[in-house]
């Protein structure tokens, strides 16, 4: 059985960063929080625990007087900077670059249209880390849309800027953005931001390519990923023998009767090393 895995599938280079700095800061200190999973794999998550890492949330803050917690790439909102300083926390920031721009683009947005009576809006999930962070950054006054069924909240004879969460699917934007166009009073008071990390939304193209070419495909991510829904969603309308794992032990043999060839891809939160392991389960018990 012939196995190969997917070159550009992996962490992205913000969720890099993050663990990079986490592995840096435990070898030093040997005890570091981490606000939140620092990525959406829980493989990944657990090795890193094993090396001192402890995931806390925002009521841990009073007890952590003087310790140090790491902000993980999807970024905070201001309201958690003054909270960790209120308790002598000392920070890792580990926000990813390209939602740290799109933080500034959102307060910039916000400004502009404070001064015309506009709307900020992001499409975005609700609830996400990434999204909490954003809407934070402007005490909350934004719309957040994640389906065009919720177009429905825009009063559309304001003024809207819209923007997007990093790792959302660009053709959904596009989408957005051409319904947003359609029912505004006035289509030249509508201004579109596409902040989508195209490291993210590129690999849609390339993933399409890389299953057909197989029998059969294992997708790897964790279940919470956001970014691993999307490209698993691309994988399965590519190739319907598309099977969704979170680690290896969750293959199932009857998954390759009749298979000549597996692809092995993952999501931006997916570690190499995971669907090497998958790979490598793969050949010594079914190939």
């Amino acid at each position: 059985m012939y196995i190969e895995i997917d070159d550009k599938s992996g962490f992205c280079f913000g969720v890099v960063k993050a663990i990079t700095k986490a592995e840096e800061s435990l070898a030093e200190l040997g005890k570091v929080f981490s606000l939140g999973d620092i990525v959406h794999n829980r493989v990944e998550v657990q090795r890193l625990e094993k090396l001192g890492l402890e995931t806390i949330a925002h009521s841990h803050f009073p007890e952590l007087d003087g310790q140090t917690v790491l902000i993980r790439a999807h970024g905070e909102p201001p309201t958690t900077y003054a909270l960790a300083a209120a308790h002598r926390i000392r920070l890792i920031d580990a926000t990813c670059p390209v939602v740290a721009r799109l933080q500034t683009l959102v307060k910039k947005a916000h400004e502009q249209m404070s001064g015309c009576n506009g709307q900020v809006v992001i499409l975005g999930k609700r609830g996400h880390a990434e999204v909490v962070g954003l809407t934070g950054q402007v005490d909350g006054d934004a719309i957040v849309i994640e389906t065009l069924d919720d177009l429905d909240n825009i009063d559309f004879t304001r003024p809207v800027y819209l923007l997007s969460q990093t790792t959302q699917s660009l053709a959904l934007f596009e989408e957005v953005h051409r319904t947003i166009l359609e029912r505004s009073a006035d289509p030249s008071q509508v201004t579109v931001n596409d902040t989508i990390c195209r490291q993210v939304s590129n690999r849609n193209p390339h993933l399409k390519e890389f299953v057909r070419r197989f029998d059969v495909v294992i997708f790897v991510c964790g279940r919470k990923s956001s970014n691993g829904k999307v490209l698993y969603q691309t994988c399965t309308e590519a190739n319907p023998r598309c099977y969704n794992i979170e680690d290896e032990q969750e293959l199932q043999r009857e998954w390759f009767d009749d298979c000549r060839s597996v692809g092995i891809c993952g999501a931006t939160s997916t570690p190499k090393w995971l669907m090497q392991r998958v790979a490598d389960t793969i050949r010594k018990t079914i190939g």
